[in-house]
């Protein structure tokens, strides 16, 4: 079994000093102070205070990492079994994450087409929900496209298209890794498009309804509910990471628009069957901190825009991903927004957040993603074993060095308490590729040394997410974990993550199992 292969040489820990606190405690027991900004008494100045708050007590603590996690296994014909966890978090309220997962089983054993997704929603969850209940389905449907002959009035089911891909062996550049990964593109930019032409359709279809011309008044649509729906969901915005296992064709696609981030551990055998960890970064974090992103950005607007696109790290000095979907007051023209405004909003009191100053030339986001690609091995002893996707609410405190380790740890069976200096030297890793750091001077100032791990919790997706708020530190975990909402944003931000991971099963054994899991203490 793999969790034997992973046990580290040995697992007697021992917890070093205690983490480094970023603000300060007053009681050591059951309250703490936090700095928090409020209006001076004239409302002209933001001042800092010092706020005495509650600490949660350690029941509560372990309830709520807990309470929005689950576990499923999949056992599939192909003799894989298919693990995975996913846990979140709120800092928002609500929250403004989401996630979901797919799989399109074959019937005929040669493999399935498995989807994890994790969204990261700003400015409200509206963009974030919809993405969860549609970006799969719309991904999936544009893979069908590739199957030749394969057409919109075609009269076979979208599953039983989706498999004649591996009987047409006389087309064999119908499913190549090219194919695939513009398919996945294409998917997002027009599901980011049909996002963004919704609430102006519906605009369209009431004027010739009314047989409104140009010339008379536009219409008052602010209590259309459906209008007003389609108006959220492209105001806000929301980041979006995809994973697609193929594994008939054994490939792996991870498609990312926007900051969250995916890493794999690749375990590497030794010679003294200890083995290593290596770390593959799958994202690139794109934001307006990426050298990459802001050469791109830059590239697309006239020169005498050279100094606005980018400003202070965010785009237009505002929006820090620079890939999103949604995000309307990015996208549309500036009378567009105005017009939209009028339709959609002032009925109700409400008015649309106008756009940067700097706003010229748009669109200056945009949903396209970046697809990379991996080969999948089921059987070969060195190759790629789990995934981790995370909201940037996980890596804004731990490094994909850290998460892998921890990862490692939790699948080789570590318990308890484990020194941080101690885990490399119980789960070791090398960094096979590092990717690129979009989030250089925006990550929470800590030490990564000083105090230790905990390896308490079943849900491994929880045990990430632990670790990020203290870990073995019960009082610093506690302290995180009493900021209330409207408070704890400026410690952390939401986080979603989902960890899928896969070892040897029995030929022909098909299962499944969905549970929740709690904190196990």
């Amino acid at each position: 079994m793999l969790r034997r292969a992973w046990k580290p040489a040995a697992a007697s820990i021992a917890v070093a000093g205690p983490a480094y606190y970023f603000y300060s405690s007053r009681d050591s027991q059951q309250t703490f102070e936090l700095p928090v900004r409020v209006k001076s008494a004239d409302g002209k100045k933001t001042e800092v205070t010092m706020k005495t708050l509650p600490l949660l007590p350690m029941k509560t603590v372990n309830s709520r990492l807990g309470e929005i996690g689950t576990s499923e296994t999949n056992s599939r014909p192909y003799g894989v079994n298919w693990h995975h966890t996913t846990s979140s978090l709120a800092s928002n309220d609500p929250i403004e994450d989401a996630h979901s997962h797919q799989i399109i089983q074959s019937d005929d054993a040669k493999g399935d087409l498995l989807f994890y997704t994790v969204f990261d929603g700003h400015g409200g969850r509206n963009t974030s929900q919809l993405l969860s209940r549609t970006l799969i389905n719309a991904v999936a449907l544009q893979l069908s496209q590739l199957v030749a002959n394969t057409s919109a009035s075609s009269t076979k089911s979208f599953t039983s298209s989706l498999w004649g891909l591996w009987s047409k062996s006389s087309s064999p550049t119908s499913w190549d890794v090219p194919s695939v990964s513009s398919a996945i593109e294409s998917a997002f930019v027009e599901f980011d498009r049909v996002l963004l032409d919704a609430p102006i359709s519906i605009l369209k279809q009431a004027l010739q309804e009314r047989k409104l011309s140009a010339k008379d008044a536009v219409p008052d649509l602010s209590d259309n509910d459906h209008g007003i729906q389609t108006m959220q969901a492209a105001i806000s915005g929301s980041c979006a990471l995809m994973a697609v296992f193929d594994t008939a064709q054994r490939d792996l696609y991870i498609a990312c628009t926007g900051d969250s981030r995916a890493v794999a551990g690749i375990w590497e055998p030794s010679e003294d069957g200890k083995g290593i960890w290596k770390v593959d970064v799958l994202s690139e974090d794109q934001t307006a901190r990426n050298p990459k992103e802001v050469e791109r950005l830059r590239s697309e607007h006239p020169k005498s825009e050279v100094d606005d696109v980018v400003m202070n790290g965010r785009v237009l000095g505002g929006l820090e991903p620079s890939r999103a979907f949604g995000d309307a007051r990015y996208k549309w023209p500036l009378g567009m927004q105005e017009l939209l405004n009028q339709v959609y909003m002032v009925g109700s009191g409400t008015s649309l957040r106008k756009p940067p100053r700097t706003f010229k030339t748009p669109p200056y986001v945009t949903a396209r993603p970046v697809v990379t690609h991996r080969k999948l091995s089921f059987d070969n002893p060195s190759s790629l074993r789990f995934l981790v996707m995370a909201t940037d609410g996980l890596w804004d405190v731990l490094t994909p060095e850290e998460v892998v380790s921890l990862v490692g740890g939790h699948l080789a069976g570590l318990k308890g308490s484990v020194s941080k200096d101690n885990l490399p030297n119980l789960v070791p890793t090398s960094v096979a590729n590092a990717g690129v750091d979009g989030k250089a001077g925006k990550q929470l100032v800590r030490s990564t040394k000083q105090g230790s791990w905990a390896f308490v919790d079943d849900n491994v997706s929880t045990h990430l997410i632990r670790n990020a708020l203290g870990g073995g530190d019960e009082r610093e975990l506690r302290q995180m974990m009493s900021i209330p909402p409207g408070m704890s944003r400026r410690y952390r931000d939401d986080i979603t993550v989902t960890v899928v991971w896969w070892e040897a099963g029995k030929e022909g054994e098909i299962n499944s199992t969905d549970v929740m899991v709690k904190s196990k203490l």
